[in-house]
């Protein structure tokens, strides 16, 4: 009798890291589930690789249960986010600052208890939390972004200690400048363009095939972070060497 095949759950799949996540464990052999709210990116994912779509919105949690709570996986990536608009902390909406703290932080802890059950359960499992330079530093104009994913790292890192020894793995993907269009609602298309002029970002899949190789590592090792940065950029993820 054949293996039952692998599943995993990758939320934000609709593009950049998220869809190049899916795609890479498609491929793998997994059955990807591909959780976002852009229909029309989600199926035509679908038709291009076999994810199975999840049409969800992550911050309403009732949907989020209804939708995850028959589901067992043993892979979850909570990489779904956005970013405030950069600027002055006393300048940001409230509109604003509830829902990057609602996208970033409390979504991915509640979808995590939602998944967490079943793996403990089978003494297996594998849930990886996309983070951020902006985790791991201060910088200025990035108050209400710096703070969520601050405290991804500090949920990322107690939910480890939690589990250690559970067969449940934690690893937090921490980020440099990333090609994707996460900066694009807050800059527009043009501006959010001018951010990679200076060097070379990382790419998408340069983080998919990242995670892949944590997943190839034995049983008994345990990968609790990666930072995953452009060659150029330094100074607490903000610097960078023109080349």
């Amino acid at each position: 009798m054949s293996a039952l095949k692998q599943t995993a759950l990758v939320t934000g799949a609709s593009s950049g890291i998220g869809k190049a996540i899916a795609q890479t464990l498609q491929f793998r052999g997994m059955q990807v589930y591909a959780l976002g709210r852009n229909r029309e990116a989600l199926q035509q994912l679908q038709s291009e690789v076999g994810v199975i779509p999840l049409v969800l919105d992550i911050t309403d949690f009732s949907q989020l249960r209804a939708g995850l709570q028959d589901l067992r996986f043993d892979v979850v990536v909570n990489n779904a986010g956005i970013m405030a608009p950069v600027g002055a902390f006393n300048s940001l909406s409230d509109e604003s600052i509830e829902s990057t703290i609602g996208v970033n932080v409390t979504s991915a802890i509640l979808l995590t208890r939602i998944v967490v059950t079943s793996m403990l359960e089978n003494k297996c499992g594998h849930i990886f939390f996309t983070g951020s330079t902006a985790g791991h530093g201060s910088f200025p104009n990035m108050a209400v972004y710096a703070a969520s994913k601050h405290a991804v790292h500090g949920f990322a890192g107690s939910l480890r200690a939690e589990l250690a020894g559970s067969g449940v793995k934690v690893t937090e993907i921490v980020a440099g400048r990333v090609e994707t269009n996460l900066y694009e609602p807050i800059m527009g298309k043009n501006k959010s363009k001018s951010l990679y002029k200076d060097f070379a970002p990382v790419a998408p899949q340069d983080i998919a095939t990242m995670l892949e190789s944590i997943l190839d590592m034995p049983g008994h090792v345990d990968i609790s972070r990666f930072d995953i940065v452009p060659h150029a950029q330094y100074v607490g993820g903000g610097g960078h060497r023109k080349t």
